[in-house]
């Protein structure tokens, strides 16, 4: 029985209408809530929302909030969502990548002004945060120090964000791996899951006893995922859409067989956690025939505090370009230096080689990003088509 009908946020071509059925989403709500279910049960849990109710990540969690009989608060602005946050004391907030990058980002500036005791204290938050997170033995010595980092750093940050948190969930896009390690270490625990419009949309997420911040989780108990022979991600449950509305032949395209063809490059890791590689209609095949990950590249990019956002370009062609987006008063020496010093760790067929600056930011007004801040690349393309061609 159709529920709603959902549009998909348009980022490789026409939104479609994505129908999806009571007991899909049901069914989502089922996995979700034993995902949560250690973070639920001791505390009454209080969720921040700020992602548009239109969405489907946000559509699934508002029958989640009332499943587990949470209080809401909705979030005036992304502006104002860290005072927000401050009123509110959330214990769980979902959110996108664009949103840790840029706390990440603030974070990291503030981070790098500290001097002294202060700045060791840091850094061994830091050092210690991920010996933690990746479940490595400390030593007594070491045992102490986290101790007083727990205390004197991890829990003054969970005060600026109202100091209940229990998680920040993070889904819509894939979540840096640096940038994972980093919220964990400090205090703020982050898991990283993965969805899509027709799955009702998660389909998998880390666990909070066991974070593996470079994969989105093992897949909830509720669908099944296998891997096809060319490296998709196939899904099949009761969460798998309906089928894309009056679009008979869209349907068939991607629902065979009852398995869902998600358009998405992963792998399973030891630990049966579902790592998002890439995704198929985004990848840059250059013109030796080589795939590339034009996100994988933008997201190492923007971690740089310089660089507000980037959009890799090269399908087709001899080499990678990109477009940086940055302050006015940023010169392009410091840019050309930032991207030497990338090019250092990517591969020869990675590499940026030449790139034009520009000010105005993609954003959701000028048609740039989806509602979940994701790039969308075809307009992005017919924007700046003539400066990109003119880097070649």
């Amino acid at each position: 029985m159709p529920a709603c009908i959902i549009y998909t946020s348009g980022t490789s071509g026409n939104p479609k209408g994505v129908v999806l059925s009571h007991g899909g989403i049901l069914s989502n709500c089922e996995g979700a809530v034993e995902l949560l279910e250690p973070l639920t049960k001791i505390k009454n849990p209080v969720f921040l929302t700020w992602l548009p109710l239109s969405h489907s990540y946000e559509h699934t969690v508002q029958f989640i909030q009332i499943i587990v009989g949470a209080k809401v608060f909705y979030a005036e602005s992304l502006e104002k969502l860290i005072p927000n946050m401050l009123l509110a004391k959330p214990t769980i907030m979902t959110a996108v990548p664009r949103f840790y990058q840029n706390l990440f980002t603030k974070i990291k500036m503030n981070f790098e002004k500290q001097k002294g005791l202060k700045k060791i204290l840091i850094n061994k938050t830091l050092q210690l945060g991920k010996k933690i997170l990746k479940k490595q033995k400390l030593s007594f010595s070491e045992k102490i120090i986290d101790f007083l980092c727990k205390n004197l750093v991890r829990r003054k940050i969970r005060k600026q964000f109202g100091g209940s948190l229990q998680a920040f969930v993070s889904g819509g896009g894939a979540l840096d791996q640096n940038i994972g390690e980093f919220l964990n270490s400090i205090g703020l625990p982050t898991l990283q899951g993965y969805g899509l419009t027709e799955a009702s949309p998660v389909v998998s997420c880390n666990l909070p006893s066991l974070v593996i911040v470079e994969t989105v989780g093992p897949p909830f108990r509720t669908n099944k995922v296998k891997i096809a022979d060319d490296g998709e991600i196939l899904i099949k449950g009761e969460n798998v859409m309906l089928g894309y509305w009056n679009q008979k032949e869209e349907t068939q395209k991607v629902i065979k067989n009852g398995w869902l063809h998600t358009g998405d490059i992963g792998e399973f890791d030891k630990n049966q956690y579902l790592k998002i590689t890439d995704r198929k209609k985004d990848i840059i095949v250059n013109l030796g025939g080589d795939n590339i990950s034009p996100s994988k590249v933008e997201n190492i990019l923007c971690l740089n505090e310089l660089i507000k956002q980037s959009f890799v370009y090269g399908d087709k062609k001899n080499y990678l370009v990109a477009l940086i987006v940055c302050d006015k008063q940023t010169k392009e020496e410091q840019i050309k230096l930032i991207i030497e010093n990338i090019n250092k760790n990517l591969t020869l067929i990675e590499k940026i080689k030449k790139f034009v600056l520009i000010y105005e930011e993609f954003t959701i007004e000028n048609g740039m990003l989806t509602p979940t801040l994701k790039l969308k690349r075809k307009e992005i393309i017919r924007n700046y088509k003539q400066q990109l061609e003119n880097l070649y």
